[in-house]
């Protein structure tokens, strides 16, 4: 069986973007991301691979999900396909169509497919983001783990790491990292 995992960038004060969805104030440091980039190189955006010497095949993850929100960044910037090296779902129901026949769109029963790609054979999944999707996720108990980058700044206001009430739930540190930028990694095990 195949675990979600929630692995994303937040603040301090938990929000994973400013309201516009742009990422300004998270680190960028270089050192940093060479060690994100070798646990998880899978996370590396198409588009980057080859610009940040990343050619190594998928550790962890083969499924990526996103919500609408966090797809539209790179939509923006011409981005159709941002993970072309997994299998890609888009969670929406204001989008009609995919921009790109590798990018399969979600619009109903979201929770159903997630379950069917769970007990499935394979790597694990990554939702890279989407404060919506992980609520609807969390709410069904479709999380496994939440990794978290937290950035040493507070956003002050965004998009939350979960978008509405969540239901409380017990989690089991798992591993964590502190990096001389201050970021810190947060593994968890949903309990």
């Amino acid at each position: 069986m195949r675990e979600l995992t929630y692995y994303v960038a937040c603040s301090v004060d938990g929000f994973i973007a400013h309201a516009d969805g742009s990422h300004d104030g998270f680190s960028q440091d270089s050192e940093y991301f060479a060690d994100l980039f070798s646990s998880f190189p899978e996370t590396v955006p198409s588009h980057l691979r080859d610009v940040m010497g990343v050619h190594s095949e998928n550790k962890v993850f083969d499924i990526v999900l996103m919500g609408r929100k966090t797809y539209e960044i790179g939509l923006k910037e011409g981005v159709t396909s941002p993970y072309s090296h997994m299998k890609q779902y888009l969670f929406s129901r204001t989008i009609r169509d995919s921009s790109d026949e590798r990018v399969q769109l979600v619009s109903e029963n979201a929770v159903e497919l997630v379950e069917t790609l769970k007990n499935q054979t394979g790597k694990g999944i990554w939702l890279c983001g989407g404060a919506n999707l992980a609520a609807t996720l969390f709410e069904n108990s479709l999380v496994d783990q939440l990794i978290l980058k937290i950035n040493p700044f507070l956003m002050g206001s965004g998009i939350p790491l979960f978008s509405g009430v969540i239901q409380q739930a017990a989690l089991e540190l798992t591993n964590s990292k502190i990096y001389e930028n201050g970021v810190v990694m947060l593994y968890y095990k949903v309990k």
